[in-house]
C-alpha cells in the first residue's frame, strides 16, 4: 500500500496456497496478486495459509502472533511475515501439515484427514478475524474454495464479531466432501446439518458450508457465475447457487503483466513493434527440433485432462498441420492423455513436440514465440492462459465457456470489420466445432495485415488487475460493518 494512503479496510484472506509460496494452479496466482492489488486501493490484505513442510524453514524469519491449542490433534501457532511484498501468516501444526508430497496428497493419494486439515485453516482464519491480532482486525475474512469454505460457517456459528464474509469459487467441481459423522469433530453445529444448511447429499461439503454462510460469494469470471446455475456446470450445487441469487457476483482474475511482459523476454517485443516474436518463433522451433511452419505456431501449456479438452486435440491436429500449422505442448496430467500427445508427435516428429511436466521459463518462450494458444477448455472458470495470450499477442483460440468467452472477442465478421477482434472461439466444446475454429486460424493467419490487426487487438487488451481490483474494493466495502 502507498506510503500515505488512507486505510479503507482490512481483509484476511484465507487460502491453501499462494505465489510465490506453494502453487498447484491458478488459485495461487490470485490469492497472491490480490494484496498488491488492494493495496493500492487502499485495503490491507493479509494471507493465511498452512505451514506445509517445504514452508516451514521460513518460519525462522518469521515472527510468533498466534496460538492454538487442541487444533484437530495437536496445537496450531501462526507466525507472521513478509514474503514478496506480501503479509503472510503461516499456521505451523506439524501434525497436519508436515507430511512428505503436495498441499492435498501424499504419495498414496489424498490425505484422508483432508477435512481435519484444512478445517483448522478455517478454524484459525475465523478466530483471528473474529478477535484481531496485535491490534490489527480484519473488516472482511476471504475465503477462497472449499479449503477455506468452512471459515465462513464457523465465523457465522460462533459470532461474526462485526466480521463480513465473502467466499469465492474458483472451480466448484472441487468440494471437500466429508462424511455426515464427522461433524461434530469438525466443531459444526449438529442443528445445522440440514439440506438449507450443513447437509450435502447425506454428508458435509466445505464448500457448500461457505456458500450458504459467507455474506457474499464471487466467482472468477461474470459468465461462470451464471453457467454455475446448471446442473452441467453447478455439479450439485447450482441449487444453492440459485438460492444466493443476487449475493452472487463474478469477477474476472488478472494477471501480474510484469512477470508476463512480451517486453521482459530474452528477445523482446511489444504492441508498437512485433519484430521480436519472429526471432522468438524461430527459436521455440530450433529448441523443439521443429520445422518452422508457413502456417500458425499453436502451444498448449495446460493440465493434461478431459476437462481441459485436450482429448480432441488427436481428431484435430492432423487437419491443422496438413494446413500448413505446427503444435507444442507442455502439460502434465492423465497418463492416457500424456500418451496421446506423445503419439502425436511420434505421428508429425517435425511438426508437433511435446515436454511432460511443467517448466515456467519454457512456458515464458513459448507464449513469446507462438502464433496462437489453444484453450478447448469444457468449462473454465476463469482461466489465465488465453490472458497470456492476450498479453504476448499469442491469438487465444478458446472454448466459449466462462472467461474464455468474457475475455476473448471472437473474430466474427462484426468483430473484424469493426477492427476489435482478440482471438477465435468455438461452441460446442466437441471436435467439430474445435476444427472449424482452427481452420479460422489458419485462414487469418495466411492473411498477414488481417492477423497483424488481431495480434494488436489482443496486446491491448486489458489483462491486468486494475478492473477487478476496484471490482473486490467495492465489494469489501459493502461488506465492511
Amino acid at each position: 500500500m502507498g506510503a500515505g494512503m488512507q486505510v479503507r479496510g482490512r481483509v484476511l484472506s484465507v487460502a491453501s496456497e499462494c505465489v510465490p509460496l506453494v502453487k498447484t494452479g491458478g488459485l495461487a496466482d490470485v490469492v497472491g496478486a490480490l494484496p498488491a492489488a488492494l493495496g493500492r486501493m487502499g485495503w490491507e490484505m493479509r494471507v493465511l495459509m498452512p505451514a506445509y513442510r517445504a514452508l516451514r524453514p521460513r518460519l525462522s524469519a518469521m515472527r510468533e502472533v498466534w496460538t492454538e491449542d487442541g487444533l484437530f490433534g495437536g496445537t496450531g501457532t501462526v507466525f507472521l511475515g513478509e514474503v514478496a511484498g506480501i503479509s503472510v501468516m503461516l499456521l505451523d501444526a506439524p501434525h497436519l501439515y508436515d507430511r512428505e508430497g503436495g498441499p492435498y496428497a501424499g504419495p498414496a493419494g489424498d490425505w484422508a484427514d483432508n477435512a481435519e486439515r484444512f478445517a483448522a485453516l478455517s478454524w484459525v482464519g475465523a478466530r483471528m478475524a473474529r478477535e484481531g491480532i496485535e491490534g490489527w482486525k480484519a473488516d472482511v475474512l476471504h475465503a477462497h474454495d472449499w479449503q477455506a469454505g468452512f471459515a465462513p460457517a464457523y465465523l457465522a456459528y460462533g459470532g461474526t464479531g462485526g466480521v463480513g464474509s465473502v467466499i469465492t469459487v474458483h472451480n466448484i467441481a472441487f468440494q471437500g466432501w466429508a462424511d455426515a459423522g464427522r461433524i461434530g469433530a469438525l466443531r459444526l453445529p449438529r442443528e445445522a446439518f440440514h439440506p438449507a444448511a450443513l447437509e450435502y447429499y447425506g454428508g458435509l461439503s466445505s464448500l457448500k458450508a461457505g456458500l450458504v454462510t459467507a455474506d457474499r460469494i464471487t466467482t472468477v469470471s461474470p459468465t461462470y457465475a451464471t453457467e454455475l446455475l446448471r446442473p452441467e456446470y453447478g455439479m450439485g450445487l447450482q441449487g444453492v447457487i440459485a438460492a444466493r441469487g443476487a449475493d452472487v457476483s463474478g469477477i474476472l482474475n488478472g494477471v501480474d503483466t510484469d512477470v508476463w511482459s512480451p517486453e521482459a523476454e530474452p528477445v523482446p517485443y511489444s504492441v508498437k513493434s512485433l519484430k521480436g516474436k519472429a526471432a522468438n518463433r524461430a527459436a521455440l522451433c530450433a529448441e523443439f527440433g521443429l520445422d518452422v511452419p508457413s502456417g500458425p505456431l499453436a502451444i498448449v501449456v495446460s493440465r493434461l485432462t478431459d476437462q481441459k479438452g485436450i482429448d480432441l486435440l488427436p481428431a484435430v491436429v492432423p487437419d491443422f498441420v496438413a494446413a500448413g500449422g505446427a503444435l507444442l505442448v507442455l502439460g502434465s496430467g492423465d497418463p492416457a492423455l500424456e500418451g496421446a500427445m506423445r503419439g502425436l508427435e511420434s505421428r508429425f516428429p517435425r511438426r508437433v513436440g511435446v515436454r511432460i511436466g511443467y517448466d515456467e521459463g519454457l512456458s515464458h518462450r513459448m507464449f513469446a514465440g507462438a502464433d496462437a494458444v489453444l484453450v478447448p477448455s469444457r468449462f473454465e472458470p476463469c482461466g489465465l492462459t488465453q490472458m497470456y495470450g492476450l498479453r504476448y499477442g499469442t491469438v487465444p483460440v478458446v472454448a466459449a465457456v466462462g472467461g474464455l468467452a468474457d475475455t476473448v472477442i471472437h473474430a466474427s465478421p462484426a468483430a473484424l470489420s469493426a477492427g476489435v477482434a482478440t482471438g477465435v472461439q468455438f461452441h460446442p466444446t466437441d471436435a467439430i466445432a474445435f476444427g472449424q475454429a482452427l481452420r479460422q486460424l489458419c485462414a487469418l493467419h495466411a492473411n498477414p495485415a488481417l492477423w497483424g490487426v488481431v495480434q494488436k487487438n489482443a496486446m491491448r487488451h486489458p489483462v491486468g488487475w486494475e478492473t477487478s481490483a476496484a471490482a473486490y474494493a467495492a465489494l469489501y466495502d459493502g461488506l465492511a460493518r
